[in-house]
């Protein structure tokens, strides 16, 4: 079964702020200036937009590996959503820095960085631009009863931030990813992988 590259979009709180999701201390760095973006990033168990249904108990695990990449702080995402599974850095305009699971939503907050692009994500939401967030991940799907199921190869890359799309699915295609995975995960990424499989079994 090949592996492509899945990537969903969902809406960000008005304003790209969650205000009830954030610490008294992110608070007052948004106070200052900063910017921090929160809300759902993704669902389980719900056909999207594309059709897709990307089951939670899979999410839950991708989840729990990503909090490693969190905590790292290797947790990169792009304004705008190439087609490619390796993050662009001359791109990049946030960095996760929380993620967690909220029954079968996945929900999580982003830290816009000082970089050429976060300062064009900033001035966007200011601007009062319509963005949203995006994941991007490596995955099989099959096809069930008329449906499309995401299957347990699934592996997340990153949460991107895209323009709400006006055409429904506009930032939902499927592309061919021929991209080793080795070139995705660092062998840190890689064990932890493996230790939440054999967990979770």
């Amino acid at each position: 079964m090949s592996k492509f590259l899945l990537r969903e979009y969902y809406e960000l709180c008005e304003g790209g702020v969650c205000q009830d999701l954030l610490t008294e201390r992110e608070k007052v760095f948004v106070k200052d200036g900063g910017l921090i973006l929160s809300g759902k990033i993704q669902e389980g168990d719900r056909k999207n937009g594309n059709g897709r249904i990307y089951p939670t108990h899979i999410l839950s695990r991708e989840v729990s590996n990503y909090k490693a990449v969190v905590d790292d702080k290797r947790a990169l995402g792009e304004l705008d959503h190439p087609e490619s599974s390796i993050i662009n850095l001359n791109n990049v305009s946030h960095m996760v820095v929380d993620v967690w699971m909220d029954g079968k939503s996945v929900m999580g907050k982003l830290k816009v960085m000082e970089t050429p692009a976060g300062q064009i994500l900033k001035s966007l939401i200011e601007g009062g631009a319509q963005l949203g967030i995006s994941s991007r991940g490596l995955g099989s799907v099959e096809e069930k009863g008329g449906e499309t199921i995401v299957q347990d190869d699934f592996q997340l890359i990153c949460f991107d931030i895209v323009s709400d799309p006006s055409t429904p699915g506009a930032y939902m295609r499927v592309s061919e990813n021929k991209v080793p995975e080795n070139q995705i995960f660092n062998k840190k990424s890689r064990i932890n992988r493996l230790i939440n499989e054999i967990i979770s079994k």
